[in-house]
């Protein structure tokens, strides 16, 4: 599984050769850097790490600032390491959107964006009573019976209640790649992708 750490920019839209309007999210991915080569005889497993997106050296602890130093870059703010990268990579190598050709497929990890604690109709798109006669009150987003009477006297686990929503590590998989501008760092990729806009996300490539 080959790679890159990204951040998502937005949305947009594009024709296709036939002329349908697509809708895409633009991620700027990369540069990266190699950070940490694993290997199986060290480590275990074979992995590289790589490094993304530049921070100060001031929020940067003393044995970070030594890890980067090793692979001769400045500090940096995400670090993703991905197994069975189809290059051979080493100490300070820059990994780009170049790893990526147009019209393949990838997918995308990244985390949902927060709604905090909500109702079971925002939650789980419950009806509510969806009718206020008949002696109803204040019962349109209710919840309704939990089901649980004198047996078995309580809750069963996993039911659909309010409770915090979003926030959630999420991958979109086999999102087609429109468009790539290397010099730009910018892959476009067909659909959407979770997270807000400036979010942290990793691309992925299974071969």
């Amino acid at each position: 599984m080959s790679g890159i750490i990204g951040k998502k920019i937005g949305m947009t839209s594009i024709y296709d050769e036939t002329g349908k309007n697509i809708p895409c999210t633009v991620i700027e991915a990369g540069p990266c850097v190699v950070t940490q080569v694993r290997t199986i005889e060290h480590d275990g497993y074979s992995a590289i790490q790589l490094a993304y997106d530049e921070v100060k050296d001031k929020h940067t602890n003393k044995p970070l600032q030594g890890h980067f130093a090793k692979a001769k870059t400045t500090p940096k703010k995400v670090l993703v390491e991905f197994t069975r990268f189809e290059d051979q990579k080493k100490f300070g190598d820059v990994v780009t959107v170049e790893v990526f050709n147009e019209g393949e497929f990838v997918d995308v990890v990244g985390t949902s964006k927060g709604k905090g604690f909500q109702g079971v109709v925002k939650r789980y798109n419950f009806r509510g009573v969806n009718d206020a006669t008949h002696g109803q009150h204040n019962r349109l987003r209710a919840p309704g019976s939990l089901g649980a009477s004198s047996y078995p006297s309580r809750v069963f686990k996993g039911m659909r209640m309010a409770g915090r929503t979003g926030g959630n590590r999420v991958k979109m998989i086999n999102l087609k790649v429109m468009k790539i501008i290397p010099e730009k760092n910018v892959v476009v990729v067909k659909g959407s992708v979770p997270g807000p806009n400036n979010s942290y996300v990793i691309l992925e490539r299974w071969s």
